[in-house]
């Protein structure tokens, strides 16, 4: 089982009745009377990050790809409660100070504020990061209307090639390497675009997963497909010199997730809106495909041509 067949299985059933859980099908909870957001995330060493030899990067990595779910419901967050499970390895005096100064960064930064948490002995390293807004509407899942673009912010696949260099699977310049280690694990979240989101967006969520998993995930209840097109889809000067240099397939880096950028739909008469914003902003969005029926496949296109969507099935934890 993955973990939304686990969801589905055993525990949706159990809050049918609290409304504000939103059927256990998005990433927050919403108590709308009360204008109260929480999202919650788990990150474990070895499968959400490499290791913990930089904690400094480790830490902003997990805060922002946490803050990341509020931003792409249209929410400011404001707290954040962190939980560490480790041992004397992880948690040690140095290790703990590293991790407080970045911490201190972050807040910042985001203008979010540390609000308590806890600390549990293990051998396996693993922080839980609870994240808290307030808001009188959000933007859910499951809300596309036929014929919407579809957009992302920012740049996608970054990430990838950083964790594939983290990984020493490939060989590049040593300014690039810094460069996109950097967007692993230093994300550049389109924080700005919270405040116009609800006004902009039918449908929206972030990239976490992976662009295509997501894109699934965001529309998984609704009898509509989706077409993207890969050749609209951007990406930095940094990695398009890395795939013309390397003679890489754009494809092959856009679907593996740790984006941390929103997806999200709107309607077709609000190009024009969306564009001012963006630029107001300086945030980039970009239509990269459009909501279709369910009548038709869900499709990803390279110069025309369909891909196989089984080959960018992005991360899922299994059980």
């Amino acid at each position: 089982m993955n973990e939304f067949d686990i969801i589905n299985k055993f525990f949706k059933k159990i809050a049918k009745n609290n409304s504000y859980a939103i059927n256990l099908n998005d990433d927050v909870f919403f108590d709308k009377k009360r204008k109260f957001v929480v999202s919650m995330d788990t990150y474990n060493e070895g499968i959400h990050f490499p290791n913990f030899n930089y904690p400094n990067l480790v830490i902003k990595k997990i805060i922002r790809s946490s803050i990341s779910d509020l931003l792409a419901k249209g929410v400011e967050p404001k707290y954040y409660f962190i939980s560490g499970s480790g041992n004397k390895k992880h948690f040690t005096k140095k290790k703990l100070t590293i991790v407080s100064k970045s911490l201190i960064q972050e807040q910042k930064k985001y203008r979010i504020k540390l609000s308590g948490g806890d600390t549990t002995n293990s051998n396996k390293l693993s922080f839980t990061i609870t994240t808290v807004g307030f808001a009188t509407n959000i933007v859910e899942r499951n809300k596309a209307k036929l014929n919407d673009d579809i957009y992302v912010s920012g740049n996608i696949g970054d990430s990838f090639l950083g964790l594939k260099l983290i990984k020493n699977n490939i060989k590049i310049n040593k300014n690039s390497k810094k460069y996109f280690i950097s967007k692993y694990y230093c994300p550049n979240l389109p924080y700005q675009i919270h405040k116009k989101l609800y006004k902009i967006a039918n449908t929206s969520m972030d990239i976490s997963d992976g662009l295509l998993s997501d894109m699934q995930k965001l529309i998984n209840n609704q009898k509509l497909s989706f077409e993207i097109d890969v050749n609209k889809i951007p990406i930095s000067n940094e990695l398009k010199n890395f795939l013309l240099k390397n003679n890489k397939a754009k494809h092959n880096y856009l679907f593996n997730g740790d984006d941390y950028q929103v997806l999200f739909t709107a309607s077709k008469n609000r190009r024009s809106l969306i564009r001012s914003i963006s630029r107001k902003m300086n945030q980039k969005l970009t239509i990269i495909g459009k909501i279709n029926s369910g009548n038709q496949k869900n499709l990803i296109k390279f110069d025309n041509k369909p891909l196989n969507l089984s080959k960018f099935k992005g991360y899922s934890h299994k059980f």
